[in-house]
C-alpha cells in the first residue's frame, strides 16, 4: 500500500529530526565528514553529479541493509495554478504504474525477490520514495528506480483509474474530523500561499483530475528532473561502490528548466476565526494557529519556537498537567510547528471532552501563549527540554532506514545532511530570553487563526 503523509499528520518527534548544518550544499566536490560529537553522528559523502542530481552516501555499521531515499524537492507547495493541486500527491501514486522496462508487475516480482520494502509519502514541500534491501541488491534496486525516475509511462485508462484511487483516499480522509479540520485550518489562515491546500489538494481539482492526463504528463516534465532531486544511500554501502552505480543508471537523466513562481504570504491584518460542524458524534477539537517563521538552522527564530511548543504545550508541560492529567477536560493536548521551506503554522490542539469546555480550553491556550510572551522560562527547564530532544533524537538513528529518512527529510529543506549539526548548534545556544522574543513577535493577536469542530450527538 502506498501512503501519503501531510505535514501535520507527520508526528511532531518526525518533526524534530530536522537539526543543523549545511554549508555543504555550496562544495559540489564529494567531502567525507567525519563523526564527532555532532547530533548526526555519522560520516557521509555528498557529491553533485553534471546533471544537477545530488547524491549523499551514508555509510552506517548495518551488517547488511541499505535503505535508498530519493527526495524529489516537489510537494503541494509546487501547485501554483488554479484548478491543479493534488498533483505531488498524485505522482505518489504514479510512480508506482511502470515503465516499458519494469511494468508493474515486473517491478513488484523484483522487489519481491529482493525481500525488499518499498513506499512512499508526500508533504507539503517535498515526497520522498523509498526502499529497503540487502545490499547485494544495490545495483540492481538503483537501476530499476532510476528506470522509472526517468522513463515513467502511463496510459489514459492508466491515469484515470489511479486518480479514482486518488479521490477514494480523498474521501476516506474526509471521513477523519481531524482531517478537516486541518483543511479548514488551512484554508481560513493562508490567502496567497500554497500552503492554503493541504497535499491532499482541494476536492474540486481531486474530483476534475481524471480530465487532466495532458497535465499530469506536464507535471511530470516540470518537477521529476535531476535538480530537484536527491539520493540518499544509507547502510551498508561503500560510497565508492555507490557513485559509480548512481553515474551509470542516472548519469543520462536530463536536466530541466522549469522553476515554479511560489507564492508568498503577505502579512495577516487581524485575528481569524472558524468554525466546522461536523455531521456525526465526535469529541470537540479547537486549533488554535500562528504564522510563524520558516524553517532556519541560522535563525533563532524557528528553533525558539520549536522549544517553546514543548516547553508549552508538550506532556511535561504545566498546561498538560493542568488540563489533561488534574481537570481531565482535554486529551490530547499538543502543538507542532513543522519545519517548512516558506512561512508555515505554529499550532496549538486539544481534543475536548466536553463541549461546555471549549471556551475554557481556548481561554487556558491563550493564557499560556500570553505568559510566555511576558514571563522567561527557567533556564534548567529550557536546558532540560534540549538535552531531552537531542537525546531523543540520538535514539532515534537506530538502523539503515532511520538514518536515511532522517537525513531525507534534512534534505527536503537544505539538501543536505549537514542542517542537522547547524540546527542542534543553534538550539544549545537558546536563552529563555530568545524564547521570549519568539513569542511576542510570532505568537500575536493579529497572527492567529482559531479553528473549532463540533460533532452532533456527543462522543464518536
Amino acid at each position: 500500500m502506498r501512503h501519503h503523509y501531510s505535514s501535520n499528520s507527520i508526528r511532531k518527534f518526525a518533526c524534530r529530526l530536522i537539526a543543523a548544518a549545511m554549508l555543504l550544499a555550496l562544495f559540489p566536490i564529494s567531502r567525507l565528514r567525519a563523526a564527532d560529537d555532532r547530533a548526526f553522528p555519522f560520516p557521509y559523502v555528498q557529491e553533485d553529479l553534471p546533471n544537477g542530481l545530488r547524491l549523499v552516501t551514508i555509510p552506517t555499521d548495518s551488517q547488511n541493509l541499505v535503505s535508498i531515499y530519493v527526495v524529489v524537492q516537489t510537494g503541494s507547495r509546487n501547485e501554483v495554478e488554479p484548478g491543479k493541486t493534488g498533483f505531488a500527491h498524485l505522482f505518489e501514486h504514479m510512480m508506482f504504474r511502470g515503465t516499458e522496462l519494469y511494468p508493474p508487475q515486473k517491478y513488484d516480482a523484483v522487489l519481491t525477490k529482493a525481500g525488499a520494502a518499498s513506499n512512499a509519502f508526500t508533504t507539503d514541500d517535498f515526497t520522498a520514495f523509498y526502499t529497503t534491501f540487502s545490499k547485494e541488491d544495490l545495483s540492481q534496486i538503483l537501476a530499476m528506480e532510476a528506470d522509472r525516475f526517468q522513463n515513467l509511462d502511463y496510459a489514459p485508462e492508466v491515469f484515470k483509474t489511479e486518480t479514482g484511487a486518488v479521490l477514494g483516499e480523498f474521501n476516506k480522509d474526509s471521513a477523519d474530523p481531524s482531517f478537516k479540520l486541518e483543511e479548514v485550518l488551512a484554508d481560513t489562515a493562508f490567502d496567497n500561499s500554497t500552503y492554503k491546500h493541504t497535499t491532499m489538494g482541494f476536492r474540486k481539482d481531486v474530483e476534475d483530475m481524471p480530465n487532466q492526463f495532458d497535465y499530469s504528463r506536464q507535471f511530470f516534465d516540470r518537477y521529476y528532473r535531476p535538480e530537484y532531486a536527491t539520493i540518499v544511500v544509507a547502510g551498508a554501502v561503500d560510497p565508492k561502490v555507490v557513485r559509480p552505480l548512481v553515474d551509470k543508471y542516472w548519469g543520462n537523466w536530463k536536466r530541466g528548466s522549469y522553476q515554479a513562481a511560489i507564492p508568498q504570504e503577505h502579512a495577516q491584518n487581524g485575528p481569524r476565526e472558524n468554525h466546522v460542524d461536523w455531521p456525526g458524534p465526535t469529541l470537540p477539537l479547537v486549533t488554535i494557529a500562528y504564522h510563524g517563521p520558516a524553517y532556519s538552522d541560522t535563525d533563532k527564530s524557528w528553533a525558539a519556537l520549536d522549544a517553546l511548543s514543548t516547553l508549552a504545550f508538550s506532556d511535561t508541560s504545566d498546561l498538560y498537567e493542568k488540563l489533561v492529567i488534574r481537570e481531565q477536560r482535554v486529551d490530547p493536548l499538543a502543538a507542532d510547528f513543522a519545519p517548512h521551506f516558506d512561512p508555515g503554522l505554529f499550532v496549538i490542539s486539544a481534543r475536548v471532552k466536553h463541549p461546555e469546555d471549549i471556551q475554557y480550553v481556548r481561554d487556558q491556550i491563550l493564557a499560556t501563549v500570553k505568559q510566555y510572551q511576558t514571563d522567561l522560562v527557567p533556564s534548567q527547564r529550557l536546558a532540560s527540554v534540549l538535552a531531552h530532544e537531542r537525546y531523543g533524537f540520538a535514539l532515534s538513528l537506530n538502523n539503515s532506514q532511520s538514518v536515511a529518512v532522517t537525513a531525507a527529510r534534512f534534505i527536503a529543506l537544505r539538501r543536505s545532511p549537514d542542517t542537522i549539526n547547524k540546527l542542534f548548534a543553534l538550539y544549545a545556544t537558546l536563552t529563555p530570553d530568545d524564547i521570549r522574543t519568539a513569542a511576542r513577535k510570532y505568537l500575536t493577536d493579529d497572527e492567529r487563526t482559531i479553528v473549532t469542530l463540533t460533532g452532533k450527538g456527543g462522543a464518536q
